[in-house]
């Protein structure tokens, strides 16, 4: 198990979007040491599927009462 910070993730998710699943496994093997390559194909796969929760937008306050 590894933690993958959000600039890993984005430089993954580029490699993959840009050159194909192995370009990603290259990139995750450059920043994470992972010496299987199914074990380094499903991370990839994983992490290409990410994708950032949008943020909450705000409460909407109480209506005011007249």
């Amino acid at each position: 198990m590894f933690m993958v910070s959000q600039q890993e993730a984005a430089a993954i998710q580029k490699a993959f979007h840009e050159g194909g699943e192995w370009a990603a496994v290259v990139e995750l093997r450059r920043v994470f040491r992972i010496e299987d390559n199914a074990c380094a194909l499903d991370a990839v796969r994983a992490i290409a599927r990410w994708s950032l929760t949008p943020a909450k937008p705000p409460a909407d306050p109480a209506p005011a009462r007249p």
